[in-house]
């Protein structure tokens, strides 16, 4: 039997001042060139946070809007005059800068998180009350003295946290002279690690028993560590402690954009193989990508619209006879020897695993690759992510004879999507139409999916190769595993004897 995907959680964090202090875009302009025209005309270009609820791609990314109805409008979404938008959404939901600084605070294991007296009074309360599932680390939010925040951060030694641009608190560096424990790079994995346990938290409240989860794999594109191991992790291990998942294990996979599709693809094979029954697949945001292409926006009088972190997590487990399964037989991948040019991309990602199976590209329903929105990516030249992969693979299909030239048009209109998610890197990558895909495989009419991640491997300056997965996901046939009483009750006889005998080790 095939494993399944059971529900996907999804968060949204506008973080503009983040955006401003820690966006790479941004850092590197003040160093640069501290005096220039874009820095002067950028605080006229950030939205306000009802503007970011009220756009549509992160309605849809929250699960309040369906994927398709981006193509209905014209770019940029931004003009669309959307009055609709609700902060929270069938999948997950939107938070504002202020309620996530606070957890980040509840994410902090080494008192790095300093706020100021008023900042918590202000947030204490009305964050309780909204994250219940955060009450084994409500002690955390005390407040701290924080007049000498700014000389620290002068000094190199924290990064302010700021909300509507006062300061109100610094995350310290973790080490005196350890630039792997900075405090630019503490401020970046303590987003991961809050953004990571949010979207854990929209899984949960979807009806998912937290203690039910055996094995965690984080899937971003951040690393922790210090001077002797830089990339050690663990963030997955991390993440499960803040969001209280207190029997799970877990480690990080890495593979830059590519890496969340390989999680889907570990983690289904755990659960097929046996080896765990419940695993969660997190990734929490990028604090390093916000504001990226801000130039561009800017330069082109558009709203920067890389002002929030995303996050995602998503819950695979045994077949239940009803959610999407996974095809752990139909899997693509991008070998050593496969080529970098699109065309060799796609035809062993697409082309391959399904002809190997008796499969034809016209018989996947839908395809999900990079969601990328393109909002964000055609001013920087980029183009329409999304569209060009559908293309590529739609000329395909007209290579091996599935379709007509003339029906390509059509066929990109049917088996794809307008991208809806933010550039986080790893964000857009297959996972954010997870949440709707279980609904088309489950309440829709579709049948088989794929989902494709793709990364630049070249980036790390370690090969110039490039790098692919894919799996198809389909309609559940119904069958599950039948098991008898006697066996399963033999089963449970023997774990609670195997667990007498491990507390007792423990105890000895």
């Amino acid at each position: 039997m095939f494993p399944v995907i059971k529900k996907a959680g999804y968060v949204l964090v506008n973080t503009p001042c983040m955006m401003l202090n820690a966006g790479s875009t941004f850092t590197e302009e003040k160093l640069l060139n501290p005096d220039s025209e874009f820095l002067k005309n950028t605080k006229e270009h950030i939205r306000s946070y009802e503007e970011v609820v009220n756009y549509l791609p992160n309605q849809i990314y929250i699960g309040n809007e369906r994927a398709e109805k981006l193509s209905e409008y014209k770019m940029p979404f931004s003009d669309i005059d959307y009055k609709d938008g609700k902060e929270k959404g069938k999948f997950g939901e939107i938070l504002g800068e202020g309620e996530f600084i606070v957890l980040m605070k509840y994410s902090d294991e080494f008192d790095l998180v300093k706020l100021s007296e008023e900042f918590t009074e202000k947030h204490k309360a009305q964050v309780e009350e909204k994250f219940p599932e955060f009450s084994h680390l409500f002690d955390k939010l005390v407040p701290s003295d924080i007049s000498k925040g700014q000389s620290l951060i002068d000094e190199g030694k924290a990064i302010g946290l700021y909300e509507d641009e006062k300061l109100v608190g610094y995350v310290r560096a973790a080490h005196e002279v350890d630039a792997n424990l900075s405090a630019e790079n503490m401020l970046e994995n303590l987003a991961v690690k809050a953004s990571g346990a949010l979207a854990a938290i929209q899984l949960f409240r979807q009806g998912i028993d937290k203690d039910s989860i055996d094995y965690v794999i984080e899937c971003s594109e951040e690393a922790c560590g210090d001077i002797n191991q830089r990339g050690g992790g663990n963030f997955a291990k991390a993440i499960a402690e803040t969001a209280g998942i207190q029997n799970a294990s877990g480690s990080d996979t890495r593979g830059f954009c590519a890496a969340p599709v390989h999680a889907m693809i570990q983690a289904s094979a755990l659960v097929k193989s046996g080896v765990f029954k419940n695993v969660m697949v997190v990734a929490g945001g990028c604090t390093a990508k916000l504001g990226m292409n801000a130039r561009d926006h800017v330069k082109k009088d558009l709203p920067i619209f890389e002002d929030v972190l995303g996050g995602f997590a998503v819950l695979v487990t045994e077949n239940d006879g009803y959610s999407p399964q996974v095809r752990t037989d139909i899997v693509g991948r991008h070998t050593v020897n496969t080529g970098s040019s699109p065309q060799a991309v796609l035809t062993s990602l697409v082309a391959k695993p399904l002809y190997d199976n008796g499969l034809k590209i016209t018989d996947i329903d839908k395809f999900s690759p990079e969601m990328q929105n393109p909002d964000i990516t055609k001013p920087a030249g980029a183009g329409n992510v999304p569209e060009a992969n559908y293309k590529m693979i739609g000329a395909l299909a007209v290579k091996q004879g599935e379709l007509e030239r003339k029906e390509l048009k059509n066929f990109i209109a049917e088996k794809g999507f307008t991208g809806w998610a933010p550039t986080q890197g790893h964000i857009p990558s297959a996972i954010p139409y997870v949440g709707q895909m279980i609904e088309d495989l489950t309440e829709g009419d579709l049948n088989k999916v794929m989902l494709i991640g793709k990364g630049s491997l070249f980036l790390g300056r370690m090969t110039n190769l490039f790098d692919g997965v894919s799996v198809v996901i389909e309609r559940n046939s119904g069958e599950t595993e039948e098991v008898s009483q006697d066996t399963d009750q033999v089963r449970k006889v023997i774990a609670e004897a195997m667990r007498k005998v491990a507390s007792e080790m423990l105890e000895d």
